[in-house]
């Protein structure tokens, strides 16, 4: 997919979905269009399980819960003692989601560090090789995985629904660039994207579809550093339309904010400026051969025959009658 980095260079991506908005069709498709294998272990989506085959490892975590199970596993040691029995090479790493796996081990802190653990079993393996986790906001962990502390460089994709962008040019007349300037867009799209609370009322207020579409969706892609052992300064930010059997597209291309755009595109009319006048301001190539041949006045006056020295420049001057010229020294009457 072309809004993911080559894996040698971003190593880490996160996946962040919310309840208004899944990106779970992107985990699909990353697993379908991967070149190594993978590692997916599921503790939150079912519908995950059926990619399992010859290029994908599935692992059903989903009834593993503490409490609730007699035979209850740690799946931090099932975690663990698959990525290091798995074959040389490279490996994608997969698990979904990171909520669910520290609700099971009851704490933050432990959650963090196991995920630290298994970033650097990931990093020794030979390249490509990628640590993919997906998390739901809100979450405590999405402020602790996108720091440079955890990983220097990073892709992170969040899934947001189309009505974000329709209620910002209806509430705030604020459009996607480049129909609005980026620093007003974005001022505008973080503040109130970060507030979930504000997407879920669109969603499943008295106005809203009831649900995410799962066909089109826009991503926030987030893109830190050039990789291991490179560095890029900054953090590029950019939206693209995404969808299930396209992948990543323009915004424009949205069948939901198709209207949006169409009706703020610029006209791009030529407006002719010899229409509705009294007269005729075209010529008839017949005339245009006339006007051809007639020699243009002036046109050869002051050029020199060929050969012939230029004079030195000089500069002539033809008093004017109102011309108060005396060759007296103006200031004769001064005594100084």
């Amino acid at each position: 997919m072309s809004f993911i980095p080559h894996p040698r260079q971003q190593p880490f991506l996160l996946l962040q979905s919310s309840i208004a908005q899944s990106g779970i069709g992107i985990i699909r498709q990353l697993l379908k269009n991967a070149s190594s294998p993978g590692l997916l272990f599921c503790f939150l989506h079912s519908s995950l399980l059926s990619l399992q085959g010859d290029h994908v490892q599935a692992y059903d975590l989903l009834d593993n819960v503490p409490g609730y199970k007699d035979e209850y596993e740690d799946p931090r040691h099932r975690i663990q003692s698959a990525l290091e029995n798995a074959p040389a090479g490279p490996l994608d790493l997969i698990v979904d989601s990171v909520d669910t796996l520290a609700s099971d081990i009851g704490s933050i802190s432990e959650t963090y560090k196991f995920l630290s653990e298994l970033r650097s079993l990931v990093r020794a393996r030979s390249s490509p090789s990628r640590l993919i986790v997906h998390v739901v906001s809100p979450s405590p962990l999405i402020p602790l995985l996108s720091q440079p502390g955890f990983s220097s460089s990073l892709t992170h994709v969040i899934s947001h629904p189309s009505a974000l962008l329709l209620h910002l040019s209806t509430e705030y007349l604020t459009l996607p660039p480049p129909l609005s300037p980026e620093p007003k867009f974005w001022g505008l799209f973080l503040s109130v994207s970060e507030r979930v609370h504000e997407s879920e009322r669109l969603i499943f207020g008295a106005d809203g579809e009831g649900t995410g579409d799962d066909d089109e969706l826009v991503i926030e892609i987030i893109v830190r550093g050039d990789g291991e052992g490179l560095r890029r300064r900054g953090v590029d930010r950019s939206l693209q339309g995404w969808s299930l059997t396209r992948g990543p597209f323009p915004l424009a291309e949205m069948v939901a904010l198709k209207s949006l755009y169409s009706r703020n595109a610029p006209e791009r009319t030529v407006v002719d400026p010899t229409q509705n006048v009294s007269f005729n301001l075209s010529l008839t190539a017949s005339q245009q051969n006339s006007r051809a041949q007639v020699p243009l006045p002036y046109v050869h006056e002051g050029r020199l025959p060929e050969n012939q020295p230029s004079a030195p420049a000089a500069i002539f001057y033809d008093p004017d009658s109102a011309d108060d010229l005396d060759d007296d020294d103006p200031d004769e009457d001064l005594d100084i």
